[in-house]
């Protein structure tokens, strides 16, 4: 088969398109055809290795995919060869694990993509556990886009926010894939939103959305645009993509005891704030890590009801994953990117 392997850590470059062995359904397992691929900011850091040097080298990335069933391995039931099915994008990967709650939580938790061969490529093997069945109707290029937005935002909206009808609700990196998702999610709920931007590029594209303010956080006070919002309340809940010195913004813009789910870093992994208004105000912060098969149903049902709408910006073949890679770390995309094995 086809993929993207990269044998070093570096620039987008390293990815090349190259001939690997496909894989062969193990007991238990599914070999799923791969249609389309979804690309997140994630695999950006893994290749160029600010997240881990860890990994097994060479690797094939990848985390979402839509795809359908090519092979059903030993003790396998319930799925027929050619069903359209959607790989869960994380997973404990002992199975021992299994019914470990919250899952994500898991002593052998792995996003899919980092310790095993991902969906940058044309077939992937996976636990049959692991595979929910297709009932978007969708076109697979749609598909892929969803599957670790949904569950991440899922778990970090619904689940550890809280996040109920009548709630003001701010989201950072709106325009961001997962930053997107999340306002959808949130608005699904009943709350309100305000979603940042880092450019006025983008503020159309969110403003599509749904949401009530837009902040271009580049020339504007993130904080403040929040209060004068809230009527100076704070935010009931900040959905924070973004991590590093940003967090202060966060934290400063919800209200006393309100809740700050943090699930990125792309502006850094370490932060600072005055701890004083933190436990003065009783403020919560709330790490969020991916999410279950339940959250992935839970929001597949919110796309069958045309209330999250798949946010597709371009389809790039699997062969030029180099270039959409770049792409990508230039923060030139709104909403998601997606790879096309076949092309």
């Amino acid at each position: 088969m086809k993929a993207a392997v990269f044998h070093e850590y570096g620039a987008p470059q390293v990815l090349r398109y190259e001939e690997v062995p496909t894989p062969k359904p193990r007991q238990g397992h599914l070999l799923l055809k791969l249609l389309a691929t979804g690309i997140n900011r994630l695999e950006h850091y893994l290749r160029e290795g600010s997240y881990s040097r860890a990994l097994p080298l060479p690797h094939i990335l990848g985390a979402d995919a839509s795809g359908e069933v090519a092979a059903v391995g030993p003790g396998v039931d319930g799925f027929v060869v050619g069903e359209r099915v959607i790989p869960l994008p994380g997973y404990p990967l002992a199975q021992e694990d299994w019914e470990f709650a919250p899952l994500s939580a898991a002593p052998s938790y792995a996003v899919a993509g980092v310790l095993e061969p991902g969906t940058y490529a044309q077939f992937l093997s996976l636990p049959a556990r692991w595979v929910a069945k297709d009932g978007t109707g969708l076109r697979p290029e749609l598909v892929a886009t969803l599957p670790m937005a949904v569950v991440t935002g899922v778990r970090a909206v619904k689940v550890l926010g809280e996040v109920k009808a009548g709630d003001q609700v701010l989201i950072t990196a709106g325009a961001s894939g997962t930053g997107s998702m999340a306002i959808q999610i949130a608005r699904a709920l009943g709350a309100r939103v305000a979603a940042t931007v880092r450019n006025p590029a983008k503020t159309a594209f969110v403003k599509g959305l749904g949401v009530d303010v837009v902040i271009e956080s580049e020339r504007e006070e993130v904080a403040k645009k929040v209060l004068d919002w809230t009527s100076g309340r704070g935010a009931d809940v900040v959905i924070d993509n973004l991590g590093g010195p940003l967090l202060r913004q966060s934290l400063a813009a919800v209200k006393r005891q309100g809740i700050v789910v943090v699930l990125g870093f792309v502006c850094g992994v370490e932060v600072s704030f005055d701890i004083r208004d933190f436990f003065f105000a009783q403020k919560q912060i709330r790490g969020s890590l991916m999410g279950s098969a339940q959250d992935l149903a839970w929001g597949l049902d919110l796309v069958r009801q045309g209330k999250i709408t798949p946010l597709l910006d371009q389809v790039i073949p699997l062969r030029e994953a180099a270039a959409a890679h770049e792409l990508l770390a230039a923060n030139r995309v709104k909403g998601n990117l997606v790879l096309s094995p076949w092309d």
